[in-house]
């Protein structure tokens, strides 16, 4: 049975990323599952910077969770990093943690 996830939200809709967050968020603030990871990759990444609601219910997970990953690659390119580091996101390459996180035995979720 898998009891522990990882949210990857890429999308730039808004009504689907703040879906993704709003089940993170939930799943970990009722007990639903065990563990939850969330990273947030490229397009998501902007979307956080500019959706209040969205950026509300990452920030929220962070406060019952652990810290969410953003992808360090892109948000370089789009010139996001520092921004993103602000707001309390931990930035790095997340190749290596997603494919640690699956071996570990967490089931991928991608918004």
């Amino acid at each position: 049975m898998h009891d522990r996830i990882i949210v990857i939200i890429a999308t730039a809709e808004a009504a689907k990323a703040r879906t993704g967050a709003m089940y993170a968020l939930n799943a970990m603030k009722h007990g639903w599952l065990a563990d939850v990871k969330l990273v947030l990759f490229g397009p998501a990444e902007l979307l956080f910077l500019d959706d209040p609601e969205f950026q509300d219910l990452v920030i929220q997970f962070m406060h019952v969770a652990k810290t969410p990953l953003a992808c360090r690659y892109l948000s370089d390119r789009q010139g996001s990093s520092e921004r993103l580091r602000d707001l309390g996101l931990d930035v790095q390459f997340v190749g290596a943690p997603i494919s640690e996180a699956i071996r570990e035995g967490y089931l991928p979720m991608v918004w």
